[in-house]
């Protein structure tokens, strides 16, 4: 790709490892930040950033270079093949499974809500605005061991809704010399998703799905299909 990527950068306030997924060797955006969804391109950098209500605001919980970007379509289509890890499955042995992105299946160019997976109707309007899939194998994910983000890339920390672009054209390349020298092995996972830290200790207080939250109530219930087994752990949707 030629020219100066765009950094994407914004809140993530649900890290559930659903929205990215970073799982399977391949981080995925399928779900949640419509307008960043529709807006990168192939070499670009999103990166997702820790909140105050987590007490993780200015650190980095991933970051990845976008390195193929397709239709949500066009990620149904492929997936069963090339990403069956992305497809969730609630009996599957492989707890990761469990919180696959790839929730739409597509059938006659009509897009269907998966049975059991991390959304419900009430996302799927801001699902499908977001028309792509971001994907890469290109990818620094922390999770729950969120590093801090260096103060002179500060400028980048969004805290309120949305994201921003291209405000951050000043700091790209410090950032991405930045993250190539303290992210670590490209791809490797260097923590879980910080909402399954959060159930098993019993501290998980935000509501847990997109549509939901203001009425949510401060603890996931048995019967809420806001909990998603991973190994001895759960976690919670996210947007």
């Amino acid at each position: 790709m030629s020219g100066t990527p765009t950094l994407y950068s914004y809140t993530l306030r649900y890290d559930d490892g659903a929205a990215p997924n970073p799982f399977h060797g391949i981080c995925t955006l399928a779900i949640c930040k419509p307008d960043i969804r529709l807006a990168a391109k192939v070499g670009d950098w999103v990166v997702g950033l820790g909140s105050k209500e987590a007490n993780m605001a200015g650190k980095v919980i991933y970051a990845m270079r976008v390195t193929d970007k397709m239709s949500l379509a066009e990620y149904d289509r492929r997936a069963a093949a090339e990403w069956p890890g992305k497809i969730p499955h609630h009996d599957k042995a492989d707890p990761y499974t469990h919180l696959g992105d790839c929730i739409y299946k597509y059938i006659d160019s009509t897009p269907r809500l998966r049975r059991g997976t991390v959304h419900d109707a009430g996302n799927r309007k801001r699902d499908l605005r977001g028309k792509n899939v971001l994907l890469s194998n290109d990818f620094y994910y922390f999770g729950n061991n969120p590093i801090d983000l260096r103060r002179d890339l500060h400028p980048i920390i969004h805290q309120t809704q949305k994201h921003k672009s291209l405000i951050n054209a000043p700091y790209v390349a410090t950032f991405i010399e930045w993250i190539r020298e303290r992210g670590g092995v490209p791809g490797e996972l260097q923590g879980l998703p910080y909402l399954a830290m959060q159930i098993e200790t019993g501290s998980f207080t935000s509501p847990a799905t997109c549509t939901s939250r203001k009425k949510a109530p401060k603890k996931c219930r048995e019967n809420d299909t806001c909990k998603r087994k991973l190994p001895n752990k759960s976690a919670a949707t996210s947007c």
